[in-house]
């Protein structure tokens, strides 16, 4: 895992390069709403790119992790599957049901069924590279969506300049990067973990806990400013100091959101006295989406090593989906 963590800037280009050789054929209608379905470290990407065009888009963007999809899904709908490994059973039925409700389909896999049946169906289709977890391919996915929303003209803003900056930036930090990362995960050995944010940024608080789940092999939980500061906040309310709580933000955030985050992080520190602060830093969204990504990612594996480990299995994942195949 840790290589596949150390080639994140690679695959970004990479990445780059794939949606620039990417071809499609849409068609010239306009669309009412994006559907993207995808889950785990194929949805991720998605959910990141949610927050992004928030205030980008001028229709709807949805991104669904069930079976089944909305009601709303008809032939003004762009709808992009997404799954790493092409066999995700949850995408596969949705897109299959925006198939009969005659969507717009694109689809991004490394092969599987997906490929399969983007190609039976003449739908457009976007091959990524094959052979890795799918949670280690997100640099992939996540660019190959901003590329076909650009693609079909919805999204106005370019990418590609801010990511090939990032790229550098990430290279350039690496040492520093690596060194913050052992750090935190010293500091969550042996402690339950609370991640706190700022609306916004919320898909990163999930990726941050997902990639604690599948690489450290252990529980958190998220959540984000302003609404947890109308509910969650009560909670503390006891000593819980088997509790490290990590609170993220970058000065760029709202304001007021800040505000109650600094009376947030006095009440949490009346109840516990471990807590780390990461600052999302960059001069740009891809910048900080990129930084924090890259050094949460380091934070999972140097915990796996903590705990003995190995970062890259997942056989009660491998067990689930061999027990639903059963039936």
């Amino acid at each position: 895992m840790k290589k596949l963590i150390e080639q994140f800037p690679g695959q970004l280009a990479e990445a780059l390069a794939i949606a620039k050789s990417s071809k499609f054929n849409f068609s010239k209608k306009s669309f009412q709403q994006v559907l993207v379905s995808g889950l785990g470290g194929s949805g991720i990407g998605a959910s990141i790119v949610e927050e992004y065009v928030f205030d980008k888009l001028s229709i709807p963007f949805v991104v669904n992790k069930d079976y089944s999809i909305p009601k709303s899904v008809n032939t003004n709908t762009l709808f992009i599957a997404c799954s790493y490994s092409g066999n995700t059973e949850e995408t596969l039925m949705a897109v299959n049901a925006a198939r009969k409700c005659k969507a717009t389909i694109v689809c991004i896999t490394s092969g599987g069924e997906l490929a399969s049946f983007a190609k039976k169906n003449k739908y457009d289709l976007v091959l990524i590279p094959s052979g890795m977890p799918p949670r280690a391919c997100l640099g992939y996915s996540l660019i190959q969506l901003l590329n076909v929303l650009k693609k079909t003209g919805l999204l106005k803003t370019s990418f590609e300049t801010e990511v090939k900056a990032s790229i550098a930036m990430i290279n350039k930090e690496t040492v520093k990067i690596q060194v913050a990362a052992q750090k935190i995960a010293t500091s969550l050995h042996g402690k339950h973990i609370a991640l706190y944010g700022i609306a916004g940024s919320e898909a990163l608080m999930v990726r941050f806990r997902q990639q604690l789940n599948e690489n450290s092999k252990t529980l958190a939980w998220h959540n984000v400013i302003p609404e947890m500061t109308h509910n969650e906040i009560v909670g503390w309310k006891e000593q819980h100091q088997d509790t490290c709580v990590v609170f993220c933000s970058h000065k760029g955030d709202f304001e007021r959101s800040l505000k109650r985050m600094a009376i947030l992080k006095k009440v949490v520190k009346s109840y516990t006295k471990s807590t780390v602060d990461i600052e999302l830093k960059g001069q740009t969204h891809w910048d900080r989406v990129f930084y924090f990504i890259h050094l949460t990612d380091w934070v999972s594996v140097y915990l796996a090593d903590l705990y003995k480990h190995d970062a890259v299995e997942v056989k009660v994942i491998d067990q689930l989906k061999g027990a639903m195949s059963k039936n």
